[in-house]
């Protein structure tokens, strides 16, 4: 272990894990801001309840940057370690499927509950996906075999057609979305030939007119009354503001409160029982009415530098492997804080992802800092190769 340190502390991305921790501390200063109001009066707890569970989550999530800076990323594409991805990816989905509960009536089964703590699987198989792919794909681009379909392309898209499947069943389209989109970017930094990556474009487009068709056999029972309502949230919220169009409004209260400077840290009037669980997927709706626009700036200015330091890892690398794990994870959290941010401001459906390093959760918090720790681990060994 001082060896692998000696040999490579020096190369440590800095302004990568600075920012990183930054935001994980100012995220946390917004989880206790923004759920004092819901922790006392809808739970009946202290106020400093969420603040108190965020911090030991970011304890856990400490450990796990550890563990992901210092383990080589080379070591993923061991065979052992490939198949070890594979059936934890599997083996918690399908628990998933037999077992899973949907917290807040959320609608989608996705949690499992394991007395001492919770989990969300499909944040693991996001992860899972980018190393299982990058692994596969790499050790292909060494035989000079990545374009051939059978050999090179089927096994992971039948794994990520499994993995697909198992999130379908919950359902948690706003997942399948998150999930595929990475999964094509670990595919086109790839090196993989143009006309390989049009075909499964094309192949995934059919996939997607299955399900529409599927969905359309069985729509008595995936549109249900709160999908729908959702639906038409999206489209109008202020038609149904007192029901599935709540959330959106009030969210859009709190942002155009704040206006530039905000009201004040700790000064929200939305977080006072009219924006429902602020200090999760709606929390910079509150961080915009506290610290105004600015406050919003210096959080989407820090998420885009990771994602450009992700993928400047990525373009500098020499090694296929680096490249595809530096663009997976670099899409990750660009994809995500889109999702989250355009749901929050009406571009798009919600889809109920936290906001990277800031919401309220383990899940998400604990495996982007394992995600964080391997693309330092990345950057630590390119650096190294580029010198």
């Amino acid at each position: 272990m001082k060896t692998y340190f000696k040999k490579y502390a020096k190369y440590f991305d800095y302004p990568l894990f600075f920012t990183y921790l930054l935001l994980c501390l100012f995220g946390l200063v917004m989880i206790y801001s923004s759920s004092m109001f819901w922790a006392v009066n809808r739970l009946q707890e202290p106020p400093d309840y969420f603040y108190k569970k965020q911090l030991m989550n970011l304890s856990l999530a400490a450990v796990t940057f550890f563990i992901g800076l210092i383990i080589p990323y080379k070591r993923y594409k061991d065979r052992n370690m490939m198949m070890l991805i594979i059936a934890t990816m599997l083996s918690l989905l399908a628990a998933v499927f037999l077992f899973g509960y949907s917290p807040s009536n959320s609608g989608a089964k996705s949690w499992l509950n394991f007395g001492f703590a919770n989990l969300q699987p499909s944040e693991l198989t996001k992860l899972g996906i980018i190393l299982y792919f990058a692994a596969f794909f790499a050790k292909k681009k060494e035989t000079g075999k990545l374009d051939i379909i059978n050999e090179s392309i089927m096994p992971p898209l039948l794994v990520f057609g499994t993995v697909i499947l198992f999130i379908g069943l919950e359902p948690d389209l706003g997942a399948i979305g998150l999930i595929t989109m990475i999964a094509l970017s670990v595919m086109a930094a790839s090196g993989m030939k143009f006309t390989t990556f049009s075909k499964i474009i094309g192949w995934l487009i059919g996939l997607a007119v299955v399900g529409l068709i599927g969905l359309f056999i069985f729509k008595d029972s995936f549109f249900t009354e709160k999908r729908m309502g959702r639906l038409s949230a999206y489209l109008d919220p202020f038609k149904d503001s007192d029901a599935f169009g709540y959330q959106i409004v009030n969210g859009y209260y709190a942002i155009g409160s704040g206006g530039v400077k905000g009201l004040g840290l700790g000064q929200s009037v939305q977080k006072m029982g009219y924006l429902p669980e602020p200090h999760t997927d709606f929390i910079l709706a509150i961080i915009s009415e506290e610290l105004g626009t600015l406050g919003v700036a210096i959080v989407l200015f820090g998420l885009g530098f990771i994602v450009y330091k992700a993928m400047r890892i990525a373009i500098k690398a020499k090694d296929p492997m680096a490249r595809m794990i530096a663009a997976g994870i670099g899409s990750w959290i660009g994809i995500q804080t889109f999702a989250n941010v355009g749901g929050l401001s009406g571009i798009i459906p919600l889809t109920g992802v936290p906001l990277p390093f800031i919401s309220y959760g383990g899940s998400s918090v604990i495996l982007l800092s394992l995600a964080m720790g391997i693309l330092a681990n990345v950057s630590m060994l390119v650096k190294k190769e580029n010198n």
